[in-house]
Protein backbone atom coordinates (compact mmCIF):
# COMPACT_ATOMS: atom_id res chain seq x y z
CA UNK A 1 0.00 0.00 0.00
CA UNK A 2 1.10 3.58 -0.62
CA UNK A 3 1.25 5.27 2.79
CA UNK A 4 2.00 8.89 3.68
CA UNK A 5 3.33 9.15 7.24
CA UNK A 6 3.15 12.40 9.18
CA UNK A 7 6.72 12.67 10.49
CA UNK A 8 6.78 15.20 13.33
CA UNK A 9 10.40 15.00 14.42
CA UNK A 10 9.48 12.92 17.46
CA UNK A 11 10.16 9.29 18.33
CA UNK A 12 6.60 7.95 17.93
CA UNK A 13 6.13 8.94 14.28
CA UNK A 14 9.70 7.85 13.52
CA UNK A 15 9.00 4.32 14.76
CA UNK A 16 5.63 4.35 12.97
CA UNK A 17 7.43 5.01 9.68
CA UNK A 18 9.92 2.21 10.40
CA UNK A 19 7.15 -0.32 11.19
CA UNK A 20 5.31 0.46 7.96
CA UNK A 21 8.49 0.07 5.90
CA UNK A 22 9.28 -3.21 7.66
CA UNK A 23 5.78 -4.43 6.78
CA UNK A 24 6.61 -3.92 3.12
CA UNK A 25 4.52 -0.85 2.33
CA UNK A 26 5.51 1.91 -0.10
CA UNK A 27 6.22 4.60 2.52
CA UNK A 28 6.72 8.33 2.07
CA UNK A 29 7.12 10.74 4.99
CA UNK A 30 5.82 14.30 5.24
CA UNK A 31 6.64 17.05 7.73
CA UNK A 32 3.84 19.53 8.43
CA UNK A 33 4.65 23.17 9.13
CA UNK A 34 1.56 24.68 10.72
CA UNK A 35 2.76 27.62 12.84
CA UNK A 36 4.82 30.70 12.01
CA UNK A 37 5.82 32.35 15.28
CA UNK A 38 6.88 35.63 13.67
CA UNK A 39 3.91 36.03 11.32
CA UNK A 40 1.53 35.07 14.14
CA UNK A 41 2.94 37.54 16.68
CA UNK A 42 4.00 34.71 18.99
CA UNK A 43 6.19 36.80 21.32
CA UNK A 44 4.86 36.84 24.90
CA UNK A 45 5.13 33.53 26.69
CA UNK A 46 7.47 32.07 24.08
CA UNK A 47 10.52 30.71 25.94
CA UNK A 48 12.56 30.38 22.73
CA UNK A 49 11.87 33.91 21.47
CA UNK A 50 15.17 35.60 20.60
CA UNK A 51 17.27 32.86 22.20
CA UNK A 52 17.84 30.36 19.41
CA UNK A 53 19.11 30.78 15.88
CA UNK A 54 16.72 28.02 14.75
CA UNK A 55 13.07 28.05 15.83
CA UNK A 56 11.65 24.86 17.43
CA UNK A 57 9.61 24.04 14.32
CA UNK A 58 12.75 24.06 12.16
CA UNK A 59 14.58 21.92 14.72
CA UNK A 60 11.73 19.40 14.47
CA UNK A 61 12.04 19.43 10.68
CA UNK A 62 15.77 18.75 10.90
CA UNK A 63 15.07 15.86 13.30
CA UNK A 64 12.48 14.48 10.88
CA UNK A 65 15.00 14.78 8.03
CA UNK A 66 17.59 12.79 10.00
CA UNK A 67 15.03 10.05 10.65
CA UNK A 68 13.91 9.89 7.02
CA UNK A 69 17.51 9.73 5.84
CA UNK A 70 18.34 7.00 8.36
CA UNK A 71 15.33 4.93 7.26
CA UNK A 72 16.07 5.72 3.60
CA UNK A 73 12.61 7.14 3.06
CA UNK A 74 11.63 10.24 1.04
CA UNK A 75 10.52 13.29 3.05
CA UNK A 76 8.06 15.88 1.79
CA UNK A 77 7.41 19.21 3.47
CA UNK A 78 3.90 20.66 3.49
CA UNK A 79 2.66 24.00 4.79
CA UNK A 80 -0.72 24.40 6.51
CA UNK A 81 0.00 27.65 8.39
CA UNK A 82 -3.09 29.42 6.99
CA UNK A 83 -5.37 26.43 7.59
CA UNK A 84 -4.11 26.09 11.16
CA UNK A 85 -4.76 29.77 11.88
CA UNK A 86 -8.22 29.78 10.25
CA UNK A 87 -9.58 26.41 11.42
CA UNK A 88 -7.75 25.76 14.69
CA UNK A 89 -6.23 28.81 16.34
CA UNK A 90 -8.96 31.34 15.46
CA UNK A 91 -11.62 28.93 16.75
CA UNK A 92 -9.53 28.33 19.88
CA UNK A 93 -9.31 32.10 20.52
CA UNK A 94 -13.01 32.74 19.92
CA UNK A 95 -14.03 29.92 22.26
CA UNK A 96 -11.58 31.18 24.90
CA UNK A 97 -13.04 34.70 24.65
CA UNK A 98 -16.47 33.19 25.37
CA UNK A 99 -15.11 31.82 28.65
CA UNK A 100 -14.97 28.24 27.41
CA UNK A 101 -11.97 25.89 27.51
CA UNK A 102 -11.39 24.48 24.02
CA UNK A 103 -8.82 21.77 23.24
CA UNK A 104 -6.47 22.85 20.41
CA UNK A 105 -5.06 19.32 19.99
CA UNK A 106 -8.53 17.96 19.14
CA UNK A 107 -9.17 20.84 16.74
CA UNK A 108 -5.78 20.24 15.13
CA UNK A 109 -6.43 16.54 14.58
CA UNK A 110 -9.83 17.22 13.05
CA UNK A 111 -8.90 20.10 10.75
CA UNK A 112 -5.21 19.64 9.99
CA UNK A 113 -3.90 16.08 10.35
CA UNK A 114 -7.09 14.33 9.27
CA UNK A 115 -8.50 16.92 6.90
CA UNK A 116 -5.90 19.17 5.26
CA UNK A 117 -3.13 16.54 5.47
CA UNK A 118 -5.51 13.69 4.59
CA UNK A 119 -6.78 15.56 1.51
CA UNK A 120 -3.21 16.37 0.50
CA UNK A 121 -2.34 12.66 0.72
CA UNK A 122 -5.33 11.74 -1.46
CA UNK A 123 -4.37 14.38 -4.03
CA UNK A 124 -0.88 12.86 -4.18
CA UNK A 125 -2.25 9.38 -4.86
CA UNK A 126 -1.66 7.78 -1.44
CA UNK A 127 -4.00 5.02 -0.26
CA UNK A 128 -3.45 5.60 3.47
CA UNK A 129 -2.18 8.15 5.96
CA UNK A 130 -0.39 7.21 9.18
CA UNK A 131 0.67 9.01 12.35
CA UNK A 132 2.45 8.14 15.59
CA UNK A 133 -0.66 8.30 17.78
CA UNK A 134 -1.23 5.70 20.48
CA UNK A 135 -4.52 4.33 19.19
CA UNK A 136 -5.68 1.41 17.07
CA UNK A 137 -8.04 1.04 14.13
CA UNK A 138 -10.01 -2.05 13.18
CA UNK A 139 -10.50 -1.96 9.40
CA UNK A 140 -13.41 -4.04 8.12
CA UNK A 141 -14.03 -4.61 4.43
CA UNK A 142 -17.25 -2.97 3.33
CA UNK A 143 -17.82 -1.36 6.73
CA UNK A 144 -16.70 1.76 8.53
CA UNK A 145 -13.50 1.38 10.53
CA UNK A 146 -13.61 1.26 14.33
CA UNK A 147 -11.27 3.18 16.64
CA UNK A 148 -9.83 1.30 19.62
CA UNK A 149 -7.80 2.49 22.58
CA UNK A 150 -4.02 2.15 22.33
CA UNK A 151 -2.65 -0.88 24.16
CA UNK A 152 -0.54 1.41 26.35
CA UNK A 153 -3.28 2.70 28.66
CA UNK A 154 -0.94 5.38 30.01
CA UNK A 155 -0.41 6.82 26.51
CA UNK A 156 -3.79 6.14 24.87
CA UNK A 157 -4.64 9.16 22.67
CA UNK A 158 -8.13 8.31 21.44
CA UNK A 159 -9.41 11.25 23.50
CA UNK A 160 -7.59 13.62 21.12
CA UNK A 161 -8.69 11.69 18.02
CA UNK A 162 -12.42 11.67 18.70
CA UNK A 163 -13.21 14.32 16.08
CA UNK A 164 -11.40 12.51 13.23
CA UNK A 165 -13.88 12.30 10.31
CA UNK A 166 -15.04 8.75 9.57
CA UNK A 167 -13.77 8.89 5.97
CA UNK A 168 -10.28 9.72 7.19
CA UNK A 169 -10.39 7.02 9.87
CA UNK A 170 -11.27 4.48 7.16
CA UNK A 171 -7.90 5.23 5.53
CA UNK A 172 -5.70 5.78 8.60
CA UNK A 173 -3.05 3.59 10.24
CA UNK A 174 -1.67 3.96 13.79
CA UNK A 175 1.38 1.64 13.74
CA UNK A 176 2.53 2.25 17.35
CA UNK A 177 -0.93 1.68 18.83
CA UNK A 178 -0.04 -1.97 19.45
CA UNK A 179 3.07 -0.99 21.45
CA UNK A 180 3.83 0.72 24.73
CA UNK A 181 6.12 3.72 24.98
CA UNK A 182 9.02 1.70 26.40
CA UNK A 183 8.91 -0.61 23.38
CA UNK A 184 8.82 2.34 20.99
CA UNK A 185 11.93 3.91 22.53
CA UNK A 186 13.67 0.52 22.54
CA UNK A 187 13.05 0.12 18.80
CA UNK A 188 14.34 3.66 18.15
CA UNK A 189 17.50 2.95 20.18
CA UNK A 190 18.12 -0.32 18.35
CA UNK A 191 17.80 1.54 15.02
CA UNK A 192 20.14 4.27 16.34
CA UNK A 193 17.58 6.96 15.48
CA UNK A 194 18.65 10.43 16.58
CA UNK A 195 15.24 11.04 18.23
CA UNK A 196 15.30 7.86 20.35
CA UNK A 197 15.68 9.80 23.62
CA UNK A 198 13.98 13.01 22.50
CA UNK A 199 11.60 14.39 25.11
CA UNK A 200 7.88 14.10 24.34
CA UNK A 201 6.21 17.34 23.37
CA UNK A 202 3.77 18.59 26.00
CA UNK A 203 3.02 21.97 24.45
CA UNK A 204 0.20 23.21 22.23
CA UNK A 205 -0.23 21.13 19.08
CA UNK A 206 2.28 22.37 16.44
CA UNK A 207 3.00 25.53 18.47
CA UNK A 208 5.13 24.03 21.22
CA UNK A 209 5.94 24.85 24.82
CA UNK A 210 4.49 28.17 25.97
CA UNK A 211 3.81 30.01 29.23
CA UNK A 212 0.12 29.67 28.49
CA UNK A 213 -1.42 32.78 30.05
CA UNK A 214 1.33 35.06 28.75
CA UNK A 215 1.04 33.43 25.33
CA UNK A 216 -2.68 34.23 25.21
CA UNK A 217 -1.90 37.86 26.04
CA UNK A 218 -0.49 38.11 22.50
CA UNK A 219 -4.06 37.83 21.22
CA UNK A 220 -6.43 38.61 24.12
CA UNK A 221 -5.88 41.78 26.18
CA UNK A 222 -5.68 41.67 29.96
CA UNK A 223 -8.80 42.78 31.81
CA UNK A 224 -8.40 43.02 35.59
CA UNK A 225 -11.30 42.02 37.80
CA UNK A 226 -12.26 40.62 41.18
CA UNK A 227 -11.82 37.09 42.47
CA UNK A 228 -14.81 36.36 44.71
CA UNK A 229 -15.50 33.57 47.20
CA UNK A 230 -18.82 32.21 45.93
CA UNK A 231 -19.93 31.11 49.41
CA UNK A 232 -19.35 34.42 51.24
CA UNK A 233 -19.30 36.92 48.33
CA UNK A 234 -16.02 38.19 49.80
CA UNK A 235 -13.34 39.54 47.44
CA UNK A 236 -10.25 37.39 47.93
CA UNK A 237 -8.03 38.59 45.08
CA UNK A 238 -7.69 40.08 41.61
CA UNK A 239 -7.35 38.37 38.22
CA UNK A 240 -6.17 39.48 34.75
CA UNK A 241 -9.19 38.30 32.76
CA UNK A 242 -11.63 35.47 33.46
CA UNK A 243 -10.99 33.82 30.08
CA UNK A 244 -7.44 32.94 31.18
CA UNK A 245 -8.70 30.49 33.82
CA UNK A 246 -10.45 27.13 33.66
CA UNK A 247 -12.92 25.34 35.92
CA UNK A 248 -11.24 23.36 38.65
CA UNK A 249 -8.01 25.35 38.35
CA UNK A 250 -6.14 25.58 41.64
CA UNK A 251 -2.79 27.20 40.92
CA UNK A 252 -1.84 30.50 39.34
CA UNK A 253 -4.46 32.74 40.97
CA UNK A 254 -2.18 34.39 43.52
CA UNK A 255 -4.52 33.79 46.45
CA UNK A 256 -3.95 31.71 49.56
CA UNK A 257 -4.82 31.87 53.22
CA UNK A 258 -6.18 29.43 55.73
CA UNK A 259 -9.53 29.20 53.91
CA UNK A 260 -7.91 27.59 50.86
CA UNK A 261 -6.91 25.88 48.75
CA UNK A 262 -9.09 27.73 46.25
CA UNK A 263 -10.59 26.34 43.05
CA UNK A 264 -12.16 28.17 40.10
CA UNK A 265 -15.88 27.32 39.98
CA UNK A 266 -17.39 29.96 37.65
CA UNK A 267 -16.39 32.68 35.17
CA UNK A 268 -18.82 35.58 34.80
CA UNK A 269 -17.85 37.35 31.57
CA UNK A 270 -20.42 40.15 31.92
CA UNK A 271 -19.13 41.35 35.29
CA UNK A 272 -15.57 40.06 34.65
CA UNK A 273 -15.74 38.22 37.99
CA UNK A 274 -13.90 35.00 38.76
CA UNK A 275 -15.72 32.92 41.36
CA UNK A 276 -13.78 30.50 43.53
CA UNK A 277 -14.63 28.04 46.31
CA UNK A 278 -12.44 26.53 48.96
CA UNK A 279 -11.57 22.87 49.40
CA UNK A 280 -11.26 20.30 46.63
CA UNK A 281 -14.52 18.52 47.44
CA UNK A 282 -16.72 21.65 47.24
CA UNK A 283 -20.07 20.94 45.59
CA UNK A 284 -20.00 23.97 43.28
CA UNK A 285 -17.66 22.09 40.93
CA UNK A 286 -19.84 18.98 40.74
CA UNK A 287 -22.43 18.03 38.17
CA UNK A 288 -24.50 14.95 37.34
CA UNK A 289 -25.53 15.82 33.77
CA UNK A 290 -24.10 17.61 30.76
CA UNK A 291 -25.22 18.44 27.23
CA UNK A 292 -22.84 17.74 24.36
CA UNK A 293 -22.92 19.27 20.87
CA UNK A 294 -20.74 19.20 17.70
CA UNK A 295 -20.96 15.42 17.82
CA UNK A 296 -18.66 13.12 15.83
CA UNK A 297 -19.86 9.54 16.16
CA UNK A 298 -18.14 6.55 14.60
CA UNK A 299 -20.91 4.43 13.08
CA UNK A 300 -24.62 4.87 13.82
CA UNK A 301 -25.80 7.28 16.50
CA UNK A 302 -27.46 5.61 19.52
CA UNK A 303 -31.21 5.04 19.40
CA UNK A 304 -32.78 5.47 22.81
CA UNK A 305 -30.56 5.31 25.89
CA UNK A 306 -27.05 3.91 25.68
CA UNK A 307 -25.03 2.80 28.69
CA UNK A 308 -21.31 3.35 28.18
CA UNK A 309 -18.38 5.18 29.80
CA UNK A 310 -17.02 8.67 29.24
CA UNK A 311 -13.93 10.77 29.75
CA UNK A 312 -14.50 14.49 30.26
CA UNK A 313 -10.80 15.34 30.07
CA UNK A 314 -7.59 13.56 29.10
CA UNK A 315 -6.17 11.09 31.65
CA UNK A 316 -9.43 11.10 33.57
CA UNK A 317 -10.71 7.65 34.44
CA UNK A 318 -13.69 6.26 32.53
CA UNK A 319 -17.00 7.13 34.24
CA UNK A 320 -20.21 5.12 33.75
CA UNK A 321 -22.78 7.29 31.94
CA UNK A 322 -26.12 7.05 30.16
CA UNK A 323 -26.32 8.80 26.79
CA UNK A 324 -29.40 9.72 24.77
CA UNK A 325 -29.73 11.76 21.59
CA UNK A 326 -32.06 14.77 21.51
CA UNK A 327 -32.07 16.72 18.24
CA UNK A 328 -28.42 17.73 17.77
CA UNK A 329 -27.45 17.20 21.41
CA UNK A 330 -26.29 14.28 23.47
CA UNK A 331 -27.83 14.26 26.94
CA UNK A 332 -25.26 12.66 29.24
CA UNK A 333 -26.19 11.61 32.78
CA UNK A 334 -23.89 10.19 35.44
CA UNK A 335 -25.07 8.75 38.73
CA UNK A 336 -22.22 10.01 40.91
CA UNK A 337 -21.48 13.75 40.65
CA UNK A 338 -18.21 14.50 38.84
CA UNK A 339 -16.07 17.58 39.47
CA UNK A 340 -15.05 20.16 36.87
CA UNK A 341 -16.89 18.92 33.79
CA UNK A 342 -15.96 21.96 31.72
CA UNK A 343 -17.85 23.68 28.86
CA UNK A 344 -15.69 23.84 25.74
CA UNK A 345 -13.82 20.64 26.51
CA UNK A 346 -14.56 17.29 24.92
CA UNK A 347 -16.68 14.43 26.21
CA UNK A 348 -15.46 11.15 24.72
CA UNK A 349 -17.48 7.92 24.96
CA UNK A 350 -16.34 4.30 25.09
CA UNK A 351 -17.61 0.76 25.27
CA UNK A 352 -14.69 -1.20 26.60
CA UNK A 353 -11.78 -0.66 24.18
CA UNK A 354 -13.97 0.86 21.47
CA UNK A 355 -14.07 4.65 21.12
CA UNK A 356 -17.66 5.42 20.13
CA UNK A 357 -17.29 9.14 19.45
CA UNK A 358 -17.73 12.39 21.29
CA UNK A 359 -18.45 16.09 21.18
CA UNK A 360 -18.04 19.44 22.89
CA UNK A 361 -19.49 20.00 26.37
CA UNK A 362 -22.03 22.83 26.15
CA UNK A 363 -23.52 23.07 29.63
CA UNK A 364 -23.57 21.20 32.93
CA UNK A 365 -26.38 20.52 35.43
CA UNK A 366 -26.77 19.28 38.97
CA UNK A 367 -30.14 18.06 40.24
CA UNK A 368 -31.69 19.49 37.07
CA UNK A 369 -30.33 23.04 37.51
CA UNK A 370 -27.66 24.91 35.57
CA UNK A 371 -24.84 26.56 37.49
CA UNK A 372 -26.42 30.02 37.09
CA UNK A 373 -29.76 28.72 38.40
CA UNK A 374 -27.98 27.20 41.40
CA UNK A 375 -26.25 30.52 42.11
CA UNK A 376 -29.54 32.41 41.97
CA UNK A 377 -31.18 29.93 44.28
CA UNK A 378 -28.15 30.02 46.58
CA UNK A 379 -28.04 26.25 46.60
CA UNK A 380 -25.28 23.77 45.88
Amino acid sequence: MRVLVGLSGGVDSAVAAYILKKQGHDVTCAFMRNWDAYANNDILGNPSQGLDDICPQEEDYLDAKKVADKLQLPLLRVDFVKEYWDDVFSVFLEETKKGRTPNPDILCNRHIKFNAFFNYAKSMGFDWVATGHYARVLHQEGKNSVMLKGLDSNKDQTYFLVQVPQEALNHTLFPVGELNKTEVRKIALELDLSVAQKKDSTGICFIGERHFREFLHNYIPKSAGKIVDIDTNKVVGEHHGVMFYTLGQRKGMGIGGVEGPWFVVHKDLKSNTLYVASKEDNDWLKSDECHVSRINWFGDMPMGELSCTAKFRYRQKDHPVTVSCQNDLLIVKYEYPIAAVTPGQEAVFYQGEVCLGGGVIDETFKDGFTFIERMKRGKL
